[in-house]
């Protein structure tokens, strides 16, 4: 069985060894490949992987832009507006949203649950789309977005949430600041999406990045004295999520914990 990762940059990239101690532990023989592509491909190379690939991870900046070449959408990716997971079984692509429960089971592991509290959301892209939501359905009491402008943001987020710029962030407070922008991600290790004086209006922090294992950001947070956590537990479980649709079997919530501690080794 092959499956792969499409993505514009993926040197960075964690998810083939995740995968492979995913298939190891289960005890299939299957290849996970990186497979970088720009956006005018890649509706031709979605077409042409369908023929000899079991499964797709889709990663920055095609989360959205690939929904375009599929047969099938789950419902929870229609609603989120982003695929990050492409299953090809019985001759058709369907694309799913694996980041939506890899998200919800790192607030559940950390104890970081959003029901009635106020969530800050940094960006726009595929993946705050899927965070946006999953905090939305977790009963979030109010969510805000950051956008650079504000009319840029998409209309659908703009329609649904409050969109905020990056100046206004720093007159706002709440319970949980989460950044799912690439800022801060190696090799720019040194960079920041916000600064210490917005820090400090936030109870914790989640940073999606999760290479380095300590952000910048996170490291703002933890100088107030606040929570904050990385991503790569959201990232083995997202991956596990994808593992079991592609596979169409459940694997054990055990098996997140223990690969997300050998991959930190990696980190």
């Amino acid at each position: 069985m092959k499956f792969g990762l499409l993505g514009a940059k993926l040197g960075h990239s964690l998810s083939p060894q995740i995968h492979q101690e995913v298939f190891r532990q289960m005890g299939i023989t299957a290849t996970y490949e990186l497979i970088e592509v720009p956006g005018e491909k890649l509706a031709a190379t979605v077409e042409e992987l369908r023929k000899s690939y079991r499964g797709l991870n889709v990663t920055i900046p095609h989360k959205v832009a690939v929904m375009d070449s599929l047969d099938r959408i789950a419902p929870e990716a229609k609603a989120i507006g982003a695929v990050n997971t492409i299953s090809f079984a019985g001759g058709k692509a369907e694309g799913f949203n694996t980041d939506y429960f890899g998200f919800a089971r790192l607030l559940e592991h950390e104890d970081l649950v959003p029901t009635g509290k106020n969530v800050c959301v940094l960006g726009t892209g595929g993946a705050s789309r899927a965070i946006l939501q999953c905090v939305r359905n977790m009963g979030a009491g109010r969510i805000t977005v950051i956008s650079r402008k504000t009319e840029n943001a998409p209309e659908d987020i703009r329609s649904q949430y409050k969109v905020r710029t990056y100046e206004e962030l720093r007159r706002l407070e709440g319970d949980l600041l989460v950044n799912c922008t690439p800022v801060g991600m190696y090799p720019a290790v040194d960079a920041s999406p916000v600064d210490k004086t917005v820090m400090e209006h936030f109870g914790a922090a989640v940073d999606i990045i999760y290479n380095p294992g300590e952000t910048r950001f996170m490291q703002l947070a933890k100088a107030q004295g606040k929570k904050a956590v990385n991503g790569l537990f959201m990232l083995v479980a997202q991956a596990v999520a994808a593992d079991e649709i592609w596979l169409e079997r459940k694997l054990d919530d055990a098996l997140i914990a223990d690969v997300t501690e050998k991959m930190r080794s990696l980190l």
